[in-house]
């Protein structure tokens, strides 16, 4: 299975000092075809003002994580972390039996635009807890954040692993899959054509496609591209 999930059908929201794009359900928006895929509930691209975030407010039982493409995230929550999040570095708050945070754009000038996603957890009721690291670029797909934090790796709770994904103009990938696992593939910046048995798609900025039911794919960049790679049971 081969699903695109095109970038202008994504769900919208402007509150001025927020604008935000919904890959899923979320808020305000609501499509009932569109409600998340295996354990990845959210993916909001958010743009956010100088000065301006989101006040405290609480979450539970959810795998948050933060990935900022412009300026910086100034972070607080209740657990006495107190961070500013920079391009390059991802932030995983694991919200476990409840936690209270803020998040706000650290610059009184500067916009801020990031990434925010949500992974639902496969153990509930756990102490809340804080990561933040650093990735420097590389060629490729480069893992993030997995269930048992290998190589470096955020530690996620959940049997899922996200990868960041970097190919210059014209590289190609081969990327071996387990047909009985799902993945999706949300593109950042550039133009990937993705080819499996079932047929070809092409991902442009903002485009994601869920995977299914496959053994093998290919990646080629049209443009330079960068993106996210999700494993997910």
């Amino acid at each position: 299975m081969l699903e695109l999930r095109s970038a202008t059908a994504r769900g919208a929201a402007n509150f001025g000092w927020l604008d935000s794009k919904h890959s899923f359900s979320f808020g305000r928006y609501y499509d009932p075809a569109h409600m998340g895929f295996s354990a990845l509930r959210v993916i909001n691209d958010d743009w956010v003002a100088p000065g301006a975030g989101f006040d405290t407010h609480g979450h539970r039982d959810m795998e948050i994580i933060s990935m900022v493409l412009a300026g910086k995230i100034a972070h607080k929550d209740s657990t006495g972390q107190q961070q500013v999040l920079p391009v390059g570095e991802f932030q995983l708050m694991s919200a476990g039996r409840g936690i209270m945070h803020s998040e706000f754009n650290a610059s009184a000038s500067d916009e801020l635009k990031f990434l925010q996603i949500w992974i639902e957890p496969n153990v509930r009721g756990t102490d809340p807890g804080y990561q933040q690291q650093a990735f420097a670029p590389i060629s490729g797909m480069q893992l993030i954040a997995s269930p048992d934090g290998r190589e470096q790796s955020l530690k996620l709770r959940q049997d899922a692993s996200l990868y960041q994904l970097r190919l210059a103009a014209d590289a190609k990938e081969l990327q071996q899959v387990d047909a009985n696992r799902k993945y999706y593939l949300h593109l950042i910046s550039g133009e990937l054509q993705l080819t499996t048995a079932e047929g070809v798609v092409t991902l442009r900025a903002g485009d994601g496609v869920k995977i299914a039911g496959t053994d093998t794919l290919q990646l080629q960049s049209i443009a330079d591209s960068h993106g996210l790679w999700f494993d997910l049971p």
